[in-house]
């Protein structure tokens, strides 16, 4: 009997890696992206592409909309996504939004009787966001088989974070070697309906030190060649 797997995707470089991670443990990858009212909204388009390059059984978009709470610079466009390093938390940090996607991710995980569930979080080279660490996996795991039937029933659930003591090198090299084809990857907070990087983002910044420390050409297309 096949394994399933729930992934959720957004198209960037880590949840690339990690679906391509879980292919090759044999799972039958189940992707699952959230339209949440971001702005880098190539980022779905990226992942649709990505979903069927890849041939997962199936992939599926949930449309949230989180810029009615606002908070963040990634859902309100009044908020600037900052271009250099930033102390403490960052104004890209989008309030509970892992606790939110989990959650749904848990409840098609139910429907589909998958008991895994794989997200790309990493707690190495990130941006220093709180529901990316191991602690917040293991509560949320614990929560998951408390608050389900699932986990009543006895049919643990499982939440996966394979890439959250690796570095940006460490996952480049291991998607490479998975096969991923990181161009069609889209990881920049404010890229262009074209899925062009702005080369200046944090998210920018941490991709590019990823190729660079993996010694490999960094496929990305930049806006002006940023």
């Amino acid at each position: 009997m096949s394994k399933k797997a729930v992934i959720l995707v957004s198209g960037g470089l880590d949840s690339t890696t990690v679906v391509a991670m879980a292919m090759s443990q044999g799972y039958d990858c189940y992707t699952l992206s959230f339209d949440y009212g971001q702005r880098h909204r190539s980022e779905l388009v990226a992942a649709q592409r990505i979903s069927e390059l890849m041939t997962v059984h199936s992939h599926k978009v949930v449309k949230l909309d989180l810029g009615t709470i606002g908070g963040s610079a990634l859902t309100d466009t009044s908020i600037d996504v900052p271009e250099h390093e930033t102390a403490g938390i960052p104004v890209t940090y989008v309030p509970a939004r892992n606790t939110v996607f989990l959650s749904i991710a848990l409840g098609w995980a139910e429907v589909l009787g998958a008991n895994d569930i794989f997200l790309g979080v990493n707690a190495v080279d990130y941006s220093g966001y709180p529901d990316c660490r191991p602690e917040y996996i293991s509560a949320f795991e614990a929560v998951a088989n408390l608050a389900t039937k699932a986990g009543v029933e006895g049919n643990k659930l499982s939440i996966h974070a394979p890439l959250i003591n690796m570095t940006k090198g460490e996952i480049v090299q291991a998607g490479l070697a998975l096969g991923v084809d990181y161009s069609q990857t889209v990881s920049c907070y404010q890229a262009s309906l074209e899925g062009l990087a702005c080369g200046r983002c944090d998210s920018c910044r941490l991709r590019a030190q990823g190729f660079a420390e993996a010694g490999v050409k960094d496929p990305t297309r930049y806006q002006n060649n940023a």
